[in-house]
């Protein structure tokens, strides 16, 4: 999709591709867009398990953090591609 609004959001929204274990798609995608406006979960490609996270400009260090802490306390396979 092209356009100017997509041209303003790919400037300013980070967006990070991961592999994910599929079980965790949507506890990875509900979670994360809880904290509401900061990150948007996206499936890429569901069969390999790998999504895209676009996160607001200054989130970048909280959505990290989190993404960190759901891998380390609740062992969630989540690795950055």
């Amino acid at each position: 999709m092209k356009g100017p609004a997509n041209e303003i959001l790919s400037e300013t929204t980070s967006r990070r591709v991961y592999r994910v274990d599929r079980s965790e798609i949507a506890y990875l995608r509900t979670t994360l867009e809880s904290y509401d406006g900061m990150a948007v979960v996206s499936t890429i490609d569901p069969y390999e398990a790998r999504i895209e996270v676009a996160i607001a400009p200054g989130c970048e260090e909280l959505i990290f953090g989190l993404l960190d802490s759901l891998k380390t306390n609740e062992g969630l396979f989540i690795t950055e591609l």
